[in-house]
């Protein structure tokens, strides 16, 4: 596929685990790097949302990463997705947090596919909840649309949707690629990091 942007949401303050998540190691690789990895052979263009840039300039050598701050000064994960859909060259863009160790190509390229059907928005719906972090978004559909909701004051990330059109990806569909949803694994504090950790471990074992 060409036309393709990624964006990485590298914006949170990381409270509750204490530490930057996004540069904790597994398997010997940052999370935001291993998640880099991920998405650069599907992406012509590489976007990390920042505004701590110092803290990431490994990636604009190791995978051509633009590193981009906060379009706007009230910070929130909608703010980060409209900064980097405002700067994405991209026709298409996926979009997924920086804390996201188990990312499946094969799903994400899936819904790709879906998007370049003419949908503005591909995301998956599991447990009767929707991923947004882990999405394809159409930048010129979904920017104003973001746009126009975040100038009204609502930063809820799904805002927007009602506006543009949205596939929804099932869970049977997300089963044919990641039978075990790890696409959709986040770490926010100490705990789930030790257990994620230990998960990788016995998984390569």
């Amino acid at each position: 596929m060409t036309g393709i942007s990624a964006i990485i949401l590298a914006g949170g303050e990381s409270r509750r685990m204490g530490s930057n998540k996004a540069l904790l190691s597994l398997d010997g690789q940052p999370l935001i790097a291993r998640t880099a990895a991920c998405l650069r052979p599907l992406a012509d263009d590489l976007i990390v949302v920042t505004n701590t840039p110092e803290a990431y300039q490994f990636l604009v050598a190791d995978f051509a990463a633009r590193l981009i701050p906060d379009a706007l000064p009230a910070r929130s994960a909608l703010v980060g997705l409209y900064s980097g859909l405002r700067m994405a060259r991209g026709d298409l863009a996926l979009a997924v947090a920086c804390d996201m160790p188990f990312l499946n190509p094969a799903l994400l390229g899936f819904m790709l596919t879906l998007a370049q059907a003419g949908y503005d928005v591909v995301v998956p719906q599991v447990d009767d909840l929707l991923e947004p972090l882990h999405a394809v978004y159409r930048p010129a559909s979904c920017t104003p649309a973001v746009e126009r909701h975040l100038l009204a004051g609502d930063r809820r990330m799904i805002s927007f949707y009602a506006a543009v059109q949205v596939c929804q990806v099932t869970a049977a569909d997300v089963a044919r690629f990641d039978p075990g949803r790890l696409s959709f694994v986040n770490v926010n504090t100490p705990e789930e990091w030790k257990r994620w950790q230990m998960f990788s471990s016995a998984s390569k074992s």
